[in-house]
Parts: structure tokens; C-alpha cells; sequence
């Protein structure tokens, strides 16, 4: 199977360089800090321009319709934009917009609606948001205190929450899909969940569970994620959608795109928050498997969890967060090669499709359209961070560009529903404001010198999956020590913090979740279930605390793994991060720590040739691919050639592509 595996990855090296999509050279003349200072003000007025089309139009609807300027209700007729917007409007210094929006919502959202919402898209979008917004408003050490505030966004926040906790009352502790805010989870509502929807919570509950001091949302969140984890395959590889009744996988394809994605991004965000070991363990072989199996430098494919055999050779959209989530955990070269490949999609298209066969390598029928999605912009931005390499502030004005010349419309930006045809359609996503803008903004304000409280404020920050900003402050980042896996805890060590303890008995805690929103039967499993189950990452015992001043600065996450089940991970030289630590992105590219490879090395020779001779028969610099460096730090590619062609070249590519309007 490995052996079909490298054949296959080395197909797609081959064919790809022929068709003149394996080979981007940095233009010598990049963005300068003066252009980069216009780009940065340019991406604040699209911000302004959608945000105020929203308001103008659709508000307190959900979304806007930009085409022609109406709202809509999408998820739960609760001004969704709006409040998927306010750690934007922050982040811009806009304390009038900020501060009345915080009043507005304060006064006017109840959540007591007859609604049945989805669980996954409620929490990042609404319950993120709120979360990000009152950490933002309550804290002077943010510059953005508002005076008059008095906790309403929180308490906004627990009620949501509360309406939510019915979906986790299931028999393996994964959540429901939906749930109605008033009636719980509907005797028809549907047992088959994805991966992502139930793995993809932790961060806002458990950020809201330290901020109410009630332990039950991180634990239900956290027991999800043990749910989904201890029915792995014995590859370490998890499915795209489970029963929540039986725990039986019904659909067994294994990626890190669609219905998976965020599972992975929030088993290392929620280490980096919370600096809790089990979450790095589990991430480290979930993350060794993924590059073992799925991983077809520079691509990834779909694969049978169990055999590991190729299902769909596909590039999906929503894979393009994972450069971004690499440099997070410090494995850097295999993210600037597959963002290399993933800019290819978007520099011959204008944008990135929802699906690109890497068979054909063409749109795949069905997959043409670019929702204004933010996961490529994600991934540019932590890699202009983590290398100062001007290449990516050049592909960030070439998304500028297209998302100026292609989905601009009269009230905000359009949804493409033909990447090829460049057609419009008439919706935007809230998204696009919390994410879309938000990282091309804080690309450009980081290269022209940044002004802003991600880069300048008091504390680090873990982005969530919908781009909402989540401080590591004392009182969330907290390490606490476990003296059981059953609900109880225990005071930290440092007894200067705020403890985070329940005072409430496990009973108690099963009689408060049905008072406010349903029983949870297996609300945390016991130590014995574990030792029996396929759970290698399973932490039992005390683990010892640690306090916020030991806390940020690990520079390598070392994701090494096994593949075998219930491994060990006693023998790893794992150490205690500090919240520096966890947060640092002073990454050692070259890696020399004799950590053991998943990059199919022994046949990257082969690759690199491959790559040399397509790379002479590249004519349209609209399919090039930047291809930088290998693992010696050698330029796989000559790049003498480039330089102005390209950019005139690409140039005359947008105007081709995006007609005047």
C-alpha cells in the first residue's frame, strides 16, 4: 500500500509539473512596507464596505444578500454578522461601533427562541464571538474597556450554552448535530454527526467554563472528544461521520478537509489555551498519522481509515488551513510546500474551488464554487509570522486583488458559484468579516509595523476555527491539576490564581445539565473504561499543575507518533510548556532533532527532479507554484527568470479574469 502510495504522489508531482502548476519563483521586488500600509488600509475598507452593507441592509438579520442589498436569516435570527464582527471591530480600534454594538446586543439578544440551530455552527460563530467580544470589552489591559459594561455578553454566553447542553445526551458523549434553543433535541433529529461538529467545541466551552467557574461545558466538550479518539482505527486515523448512539462510523473516509478539519486544528489550540498534556497526546498521533497516510507532498488525499487506502485524490477547500495549523505546531517546511501547492489552485483560478481533483487537476464537477472562504488567507498569514518571507505578503495582495475585482458587489462581497465563469451569487457569509478580512488585515498591519492587540496587547492569542480571539490569560490558561477523570478538581497549585473547582458532586453536576438542558449520561467515563479502551494518549493519575508565570515558548511541538495501538508516550521528552512556549512561533526550520519523518523521504530525490524538469516548461505563470526550499535549505527551483514578468503577467491574468464592473 505505501509502495501505490508513493506511486501515486509521485504521479501527481510529474503530471503537475508538466501542466506548469509545481513552480512559483518569489518576485525579487515584494511588497513594501509603504504598499504593505495601502494594502492594509485597502483590506479595512472592505471590511467597512461589507460591514456597513450589512448594517445598513440586513441588520438584525443574520446575513446579508449583497447582490441585492436584503437580509436574511440563516442560522438563527440572532444578528449573527454582527456578532461574528466585534473582535474585528476591535482589532481596527473602532471603539464607537465596538461599544455600541456591545450595548446593542446586551439589550436586545435572547436566545429563548424556537429555533433548532446547529450545535457546531452556533458555538464558533455566536457563542465564540460573544466570548471574544467580553473578554475584549471587561479587560482595560485590552484598550478597548468599555466603561458601562457589566458581564452581558457572558451571561449571554452561559445561556446559550445551557440551551446547548442537550445535544451531549448521548450514549458516547459525541453531541447531536442540532438542537432546538428551547425544546432540546428532537426525537427525529438525526444520530449521524460529523467529526468536526462533534471535536470542534472545546475552545469556547471550555474558555466559558473558566470564565463561569462551572466545569460542566469543558467537560462535555472534552468527554466528545475522548468519544471520537477512542473509536480511531488501529491507523490513528478518525472517519468523517458517526452515529452518536453507537459509535459506529458511517462514513469511514479519513482527510483533513471537510466534516474533519477543525478536529484537528482544536486538539492543538485547545493544548496551546489550556496547556493540558491530553490534548497534545492526542494531537501528536492524530497529526503523525495524518502526515503518514494522508500526506502525498504536497498534497493530501482521502483515505479508508482503516487500509489507508485511496478513496478521493482531491484538493477540498477547507484543507487550507493546515499550513497554518503546521506553523502552530512547529513543522514548517511541509507547510510552505502544500501552501506552495494550494496558491497554485488559487492563482489559476482567482480563487480556490471547493474541490480540485488532483487527478485531473481541474475544477471537480460539483465543487466550482468559492464561498468566500478565509482558510488559505489563515495559513498566509501565520506563515508571513512565522518567516518574514515577503512571498506571502505577494500572494495576499493577489487575493486582495481577486476579492476586489471578482465578488466585490454593490452591498458587500458575493459568493462565487463558478470559480471558472466567475459568477456571483447573491449571499455572504458572516465569515467572511470574523475571518476573510481579519487575517489579510493582520497580514498587511504586521508587515507596515502592527497597531493592533493581537500583536501589541498584554497577552498571546489562540484564534479560534471561525477566527474569533481567545486570550491566554491567567484565568483561562490556567493549567489545573486532575485528581480524577470523573468531574472532580482539584485547586492549582498556585494558589494566587483563581481556582477552578466545582463545588457540586457528580450527581449534582448530572441534576444541573437536566435542569437546563438534558441528562448526559456519560458525562466522563471512568478510569477503568479507558484502560480498556484504545486510548493511548490517556493521561491517568495526578498530573501536576502548572502556574500562569511557568506558562508561553515551546518552539517545536515534536509531533512524533507510533502506529501502533495504545501506544506509549512515557518515553517522549515531552517537558512542561510554558504559555511562551506554547504560543511561540520562533520555529528551527531545519528540524535536526532526529524526530522520525512522515514525508515519504526516501523518494523526495525522485521529486525534486521532477519538479527541476517541469519546472521548464512552465509557461503561464498563472499555474506556478512557489516550491522554496528543501530540507538542506537549497532553492528547488531557479527563479532568475521571474521577478517583473510575473507580476505583469499575473496582472493581465486579473483583468482577464474580473472584467471592470
Amino acid at each position: 500500500m505505501r509502495s501505490l502510495m508513493r506511486l501515486f504522489s509521485l504521479y501527481l508531482f510529474i503530471v503537475s509539473a508538466i501542466h506548469g502548476s509545481f513552480v512559483h519563483r518569489a518576485l525579487a521586488d515584494g511588497v513594501t512596507p509603504e504598499e504593505a500600509k495601502q494594502l492594509r488600509d485597502e483590506v479595512r475598507e472592505m471590511f467597512y464596505h461589507a460591514f456597513d452593507g450589512y448594517m445598513e441592509h440586513a441588520f438584525p438579520k443574520d446575513e446579508l444578500r449583497p447582490l441585492s442589498c436584503q437580509g436574511e436569516d440563516t442560522i438563527g435570527n440572532y444578528a449573527l454578522t454582527l456578532i461574528d464582527s466585534l473582535d474585528m471591530l476591535a482589532l481596527l480600534g473602532d471603539r464607537e461601533r465596538f461599544t455600541s454594538s456591545v450595548e446593542w446586543i446586551g439589550k436586545n439578544l435572547q436566545f429563548d427562541i424556537n429555533k433548532t440551530v446547529s450545535v457546531f455552527e452556533t458555538t464558533i460563530r455566536i457563542l465564540g464571538g460573544l466570548l471574544s467580544a467580553h473578554l475584549i470589552a471587561s479587560d482595560y489591559a485590552t484598550g478597548m474597556r468599555i466603561p458601562s459594561y457589566e458581564d452581558q455578553l457572558l451571561h449571554l454566553a452561559e445561556d446559550l450554552a445551557r440551551r446547548l447542553l442537550p445535544a451531549f445526551d448521548t450514549p458516547t458523549g459525541i453531541p447531536f448535530g442540532s438542537v432546538n434553543l428551547m425544546h432540546g433535541v428532537d426525537e427525529q433529529e438525526s444520530k449521524i454527526t460529523s467529526t468536526a461538529g462533534g471535536g470542534t467545541l472545546t475552545l469556547e466551552f471550555g474558555v466559558l467554563s473558566r470564565l463561569a467557574n462551572n466545569p460542566i461545558y469543558e467537560e462535555v466538550t472534552k468527554n466528545a472528544v475522548r468519544g471520537l479518539w477512542a473509536r480511531r482505527s488501529k491507523l490513528n486515523l478518525v472517519g468523517a461521520h458517526i452515529n452518536v448512539f453507537t459509535g459506529e462510523w458511517t462514513q469511514k473516509d479519513a482527510g483533513i478537509g471537510t466534516s474533519i478539519d477543525s478536529f484537528y486544528e482544536y486538539l492543538l489550540k485547545a493544548y496551546l489555551l489550556f496547556g493540558e498534556d491530553e490534548y497534545l497526546y492526542i494531537f501528536q498521533e492524530a497529526y503523525g498519522a495524518a502526515m503518514h497516510y494522508l500526506h502525498n507532498d504536497p498534497w493530501y488525499v482521502e483515505v479508508n481509515m482503516d487500509s489507508a487506502a485511496i478513496v478521493w485524490p482531491l484538493f477540498n477547500s477547507l484543507q487550507a488551513f493546515w499550513p497554518g495549523l503546521q506553523v502552530l505546531a512547529g513543522d514548517i517546511d511541509p507547510a510552505i510546500r502544500t501552501h506552495a501547492a494550494f496558491f497554485s489552485v488559487w492563482k489559476r483560478y482567482g480563487f480556490t474551488p471547493e474541490g480540485f481533483n488532483l487527478a485531473t487537476l481541474n475544477v471537480q464537477q460539483g465543487q466550482k464554487s468559492y464561498p468566500l472562504r478565509p482558510e488559505l488567507m489563515e495559513s498566509t498569514y501565520w506563515l508571513f509570522k512565522a518567516t518574514r518571507d515577503p512571498r506571502y505578503l505577494d500572494a495576499g495582495r493577489d487575493m486582495v486583488a481577486s476579492l476586489q475585482y471578482g465578488a466585490r458587489c454593490p452591498c458587500g462581497y458575493c459568493h462565487i458559484s463558478d470559480v471558472e465563469l466567475h459568477k456571483q451569487e447573491d449571499h455572504m457569509e458572516s465569515f467572511f468579516l470574523a475571518e476573510t478580512v481579519k487575517y489579510l488585515w493582520l497580514l498587511f498591519d504586521l508587515a507596515a509595523g502592527p497597531d493592533n492587540l493581537v500583536e501589541n496587547g498584554p497577552y498571546k492569542y489562540v484564534f479560534s476555527t471561525e477566527g474569533h480571539l481567545l486570550p491566554a490569560t491567567p484565568q483561562i490558561s490556567l493549567v489545573r491539576e486532575h485528581c480524577s477523570y470523573l468531574g472532580a478538581y482539584c485547586r492549582s497549585g498556585d494558589s494566587r490564581q483563581k481556582s477552578y473547582t466545582s463545588d457540586t458532586s457528580f450527581g449534582e453536576q448530572k441534576n444541573y445539565t437536566k435542569e437546563y438542558g438534558g441528562r448526559i449520561h456519560t458525562y466522563l467515563p471512568s478510569d477503568t473504561s479507558y484502560t480498556s479502551a484504545p486510548f493511548s494518549g490517556f493521561i491517568k493519575g495526578v498530573c501536576p499543575g502548572l502556574t500562569h508565570g511557568q506558562k508561553f515558548g515551546i518552539s517545536y511541538l515534536n509531533p512524533t507518533y507510533t502506529h501502533d495501538d495504545n501506544s506509549d508516550y512515557k518515553d517522549r521528552d515531552r517537558g512542561e510548556h510554558s504559555v511562551e512556549e506554547r504560543h511561540s512561533i520562533v520555529i528551527d526550520a531545519d528540524q535536526d532533532d532526529g524526530k522520525e519523518q512522515s514525508d515519504n523521504s526516501e523518494y523526495k530525490e525522485d521529486i525534486r527532479e521532477s519538479v527541476d524538469s517541469g519546472s521548464q516548461n512552465v509557461k503561464d505563470p498563472a499555474f506556478q507554484v512557489m516550491v522554496f526550499n528543501d530540507d538542506d535549505g537549497n532553492r528547488l527551483t531557479d527563479d532568475s527568470n521571474y521577478n517583473q514578468h510575473d507580476r505583469e503577467s499575473g496582472d493581465k491574468r486579473l483583468e482577464s479574469h474580473f472584467p471592470q464592473r
